[in-house]
């Protein structure tokens, strides 16, 4: 009989152990922000107009993001807010690298779908996650009432100037210029008082949710966080766009960039109003 009350026990202890790790849910917000290093002409615009752009730049890339996770899955999601406007008299256009609408992570599956809207198409790019080598260190630090310790991770990323280009003026601009590769360092901040393997953006792999990453020009740290939150979002992932892989997608994406850039130089050379393209590392 005692065998038998043990047996119950021990297996009324792993159905609630299971019930609770699918039942888990948390929400985190963060908050990005990146350097930003142009230098702007005064004599190519009016008094004012820089400062003017400087501050549009710094507001585009002071963005919050939404990740809802459990044991296996999160979704990414970037907080709806109003653009800055463009100064008056300008049509900037913002040309960057990366990002996503909606970034579904399944980790148990080791993959992702990434939805995402670009040149007024949805696309649906479906992928492996990639298997991030990442280097547990000692140091810790605390972010917000969480316990955080650091691993670091090298990547080799093609990177291209970033750059102004007025009116197609290919003196300023670095859009010609061919990408190189550089070696970069990213640190990120994991906390195991959240044990689950998911983070902002495209970062993942850590025994412990990621609190804050750092890539050297951009940093997204998270300053609010939800366990089972009275009203969970649903973790559900994205179905609609044109589904295609990563390498698909990028070289989709390559093909418009060059088309984009003749056409607005096409619209220079006619004098179709004044124009500044803003590329950031894309």
């Amino acid at each position: 009989m005692n065998t038998i009350i043990r047996v119950v026990m021990v297996s009324f202890a792993l159905v609630c152990a299971n019930v609770s790790a699918q039942e888990f849910q948390g929400e985190a917000t963060y908050k990005s922000k990146r350097k930003i290093d142009i230098k702007l002409d005064s004599t190519q615009m009016a008094t004012g107009m820089a400062d003017q752009m400087m501050e549009m730049l710094k507001k585009q890339f002071e963005k919050t993001y939404i990740l809802d996770f459990n044991k296996e899955e999160s979704i990414y999601k970037e907080e709806e807010a109003l653009s800055a406007p463009n100064p008056q008299g300008m049509n900037m256009v913002m040309v960057m690298s990366g990002g996503s609408d909606v970034l579904y992570k399944n980790i148990k599956g080791k993959r992702y779908t990434n939805q995402n809207e670009s040149f007024s198409k949805l696309f649906l790019i479906k992928d492996d996650l990639e298997d991030i080598e990442w280097k547990l260190e000692s140091e810790t630090r605390n972010i917000g009432d969480y316990t955080c310790f650091k691993a670091t991770t090298t990547r080799e990323v093609e990177v291209r100037e970033s750059g102004i280009s007025f009116n197609g003026d290919k003196d300023l601009s670095t859009t010609d210029k061919e990408p190189i590769m550089q070696e970069i360092t990213i640190t990120a901040w994991y906390t195991p008082q959240i044990p689950v393997s998911v983070g902002p953006g495209n970062y993942h792999g850590l025994p412990g949710l990621i609190l804050e990453v750092n890539d050297g020009s951009e940093t997204v740290i998270c300053s609010k966080i939800v366990i089972n939150p009275k009203k969970a979002s649903k973790i559900v992932e994205p179905e609609k766009g044109k589904e295609l892989t990563q390498d698909a997608y990028d070289k989709i994406m390559e093909k418009k960039m060059k088309e984009m850039d003749e056409r607005m130089r096409s619209n220079n050379r006619r004098g179709d109003g004044e124009n500044i393209e803003i590329r950031i590392g894309g």
